[in-house]
């Protein structure tokens, strides 16, 4: 494999992120640079930068290694996404453009159309894009790039399940599209705010031993309820 130097970080990353490299096993910069055909340099910088993301830690006598998150940490990060997520939108809602808005239906469509025809194979790439994109309706690089290395986090670290409905999903990221267009920023919030916590429940960590049981995550597991909502 050869890359360009300055995508080593996001390649380290997201081999990380698929488990090609498992918690705890030692990144050397040799070895690395060889696997990606590259210098030691950036493959040094690289490892500098996901050690301050988190992904990585250096130990004494062993050197950089992939970091071994607690069940708590993995937790938190969930809990961090549900304060965000809801932010985010709120802020899309005051500073999207016409554009933001272009790309977020066309998003819905693809997606509620995908969900009524049960095909789920696009539905977790559709629902990245689109978060990802409300995120930067936004208009704030650095809430953006928090939401986004928490995504790449709460991927590593956890496995997601199907949503027991995906049409009823892919309502509520209809409804979000509906305030951020409307520039209601309290309903943009209040209805991602369900949609976060509903998918939040279905999140289980890869961790040995964490098992599937529910308290691993920390939510409310009481329905969404959307027709309070579409008034």
């Amino acid at each position: 494999m050869r890359i360009p130097a300055h995508s080593v970080c996001t390649a380290i990353r997201d081999d990380i992120v698929a488990g090609v490299y498992e918690r705890g096993s030692r990144l050397t910069e040799e070895l690395l640079a060889r696997r990606y055909g590259v210098s030691r340099v950036p493959v040094r910088e690289a490892l500098r930068t996901l050690e301050a993301e988190g992904f990585v830690v250096t130990r004494r006598h062993a050197g950089a290694c992939v970091a071994e998150p607690t069940e708590q940490e993995a937790s938190d990060l969930l809990e961090m996404r549900m304060l965000l997520e809801p932010l985010g939108a709120s802020r899309a809602a005051q500073r999207r453009t016409e554009a933001h808005l272009k790309v977020l239906r066309g998003l819905v469509r693809l997606g509620q159309e995908r969900a009524r025809r049960g095909n789920s194979e696009d539905l977790r790439s559709l629902g990245g894009w689109f978060h990802e994109t409300l995120t930067q309706a936004s208009g704030s690089h650095t809430l953006a790039s928090t939401l986004t290395q928490l995504r790449h986090k709460i991927a590593w670290m956890y496995t997601v399940e199907a949503p027991a409905s995906p049409v009823d999903s892919w309502a509520e990221h209809g409804a979000i599209v509906d305030a951020v267009a409307r520039g209601d920023s309290e309903r943009a919030r209040a209805i991602t705010a369900l949609h976060t916590e509903r998918a939040t429940a279905v999140h289980r960590l890869r961790f040995p031993g964490a098992g599937d049981r529910p308290d691993r995550v920390r939510t409310s597991q009481h329905p969404v309820n959307m027709t309070g909502l579409r008034h």
